[in-house]
């Protein structure tokens, strides 16, 4: 007797969940997303640093912003002048706390006392710069001698430096004078004076003139000998009067 064997028909291969349709092939295991997590605190922390400076940018600018009501020089004073109302205007600057300047309020107190030092047209007048000691004491004389630039130094003199005003008569001159008046010639006459202020040179000449104190029994014995040029001035060491 014979058996017929009928073989079951091909199953068609069901794709797996990945959609592979390969099979026999294990699905892909679906990928876990992870969630972060989020911590308040660091939040918090960085809303109160942008505050924090976007409040200290508004300070700087608001600080910035702020102007003070000072004195300037409008025109050039010499050392030891007396300040007018002219020499002066008012000005609104932002400034740096360092910088020290005289506020518009005591402009009346600045009239009348006297520049310390040069002052500069268009510079901020500073409370060192203003002083009320005239560099012309009492019992003295102001005298202006005209110098040509082999009569004095080449250094640059300031105001309050002391001098000395040399007599340089002619030598020939000097010698007959000294032999009629039965004298010995000897070293040149000198008188100490203090620089009040130094002029500019003049163009042409390069003559400058230098305004001295010297005691007012002196002055008019000083005013002759530099009307004839006869003089030249030098600067005394550090101690001498």
């Amino acid at each position: 007797m014979s058996t017929t064997t009928t073989s079951a028909p091909d199953r068609p291969a069901v794709p797996g969940p990945g959609g592979s349709g390969q099979p026999g092939k294990p699905a892909a295991a679906p990928r876990v997303v992870r969630q972060r997590r989020r911590r308040p605190g660091l939040i918090a922390l960085s809303v109160a640093l942008i505050a924090a400076g976007g409040l200290s940018g508004a300070l700087l600018f608001t600080a910035s912003g702020q102007r003070s009501a000072v004195l300037v020089v409008i025109r050039n004073v010499p050392v030891g002048t007396a300040i007018t109302d002219a020499d002066l205007a008012s000005a609104s600057l932002a400034l740096d706390p360092t910088v020290k300047a005289v506020p518009v309020a005591r402009r009346a107190d600045i009239v009348g006392k006297r520049a310390a030092v040069a002052l500069t047209a268009g510079a901020l007048l500073s409370p060192a710069q203003v002083t009320t000691t005239s560099l012309v004491k009492a019992g003295e004389q102001l005298v202006g001698v005209a110098l040509k630039p082999s009569q004095l130094p080449a250094s640059r003199l300031n105001p309050g430096q002391k001098v000395l005003i040399v007599s340089t008569p002619d030598p020939v001159q000097a010698a007959a004078a000294g032999a009629k008046a039965g004298e010995p010639v000897g070293a040149p006459k000198t008188l100490a004076a203090t620089v009040v202020a130094v002029g500019e040179a003049a163009p042409s000449t390069g003559v400058v003139t230098v305004d001295v104190a010297v005691p007012s029994a002196d002055g008019p014995t000083l005013a002759a000998r530099a009307a004839t040029g006869a003089v030249a001035l030098i600067v005394a060491a550090q101690g001498d009067s």
